[in-house]
């Protein structure tokens, strides 16, 4: 080959090599910085309807928070606690009805598809009742915010500071599909601890900044 043309061939190859590090060096994060992951859900749980429209306080589905380090995921039997008796939107079930009616027959019970999955999953049949026939088999909820294994987290300190939810996890009830709001970095953790002085309702606070706190 020329020397001339592979040197030009040379000069092409190391110029996208370069560019290609290039946009891998921007897109490095600190371990644990997920800032903005937002993974599918194998149930389209909506966080908008129901921490948002319907008001259902955090801790009632995640009831760890106040006695634990993690939250925890809520069981499937605490989300049949309504629904067993609400089994799918109520839009859905008026459309029914309306059908059933103009078809000249009985309403039938209405279960929306996503709803199916939570029911299936516990192995209950058509009037969600325990099937011996059916596997139970847990959800396969993807974790959203995990930090990494050198630090740690106690829900039970924060809440008893009165920290809202939303401060580490943004503004959950808007969120259709709950995505990490914030980077979770040991800097963003410790800039709050330091500027943090009292809970929303005027209590004292002196928020710790030794290393030992987070890295046990």
């Amino acid at each position: 080959m020329n020397p001339r043309v592979l040197t030009v061939v040379l000069s092409v190859g190391l110029l996208f090599s370069s560019v290609s590090l290039a946009m891998q060096l921007v897109n490095l994060r600190p371990p644990g910085n997920n800032q903005g992951y937002e993974p599918q859900q194998p149930i389209a749980y909506s966080h908008r309807l129901h921490a948002g429209e319907l008001q259902i306080p955090c801790q009632y589905c995640h009831s760890g928070a106040s006695r634990s380090k993690h939250a925890g995921i809520p069981a499937a039997s605490t989300c049949l606690n309504c629904h067993q008796f609400v089994t799918a939107s109520l839009g859905a079930v008026r459309a029914a009805d309306e059908a059933a009616k103009k078809a000249g027959r009985a309403p039938q019970p209405v279960v929306s598809a996503e709803l199916r999955k939570l029911y299936d999953s516990l192995g209950l049949d058509a009037r969600l009742q325990r099937d011996p026939q059916r596997p139970v088999t847990p959800i396969a909820w993807q974790r959203i915010h995990q930090l990494p294994d050198f630090a740690t987290f106690d829900h039970r300190a924060h809440v008893a500071a009165e920290v809202p939810c939303q401060q580490c996890h943004g503004p959950v009830e808007t969120m259709e599909r709950v995505r990490q709001q914030a980077s979770l970095s040991m800097g963003w953790c410790v800039a709050c601890h330091r500027t943090t002085k009292a809970t929303p309702g005027g209590r004292p606070l002196r928020p710790s900044t030794d290393c030992a706190t987070c890295h046990q």
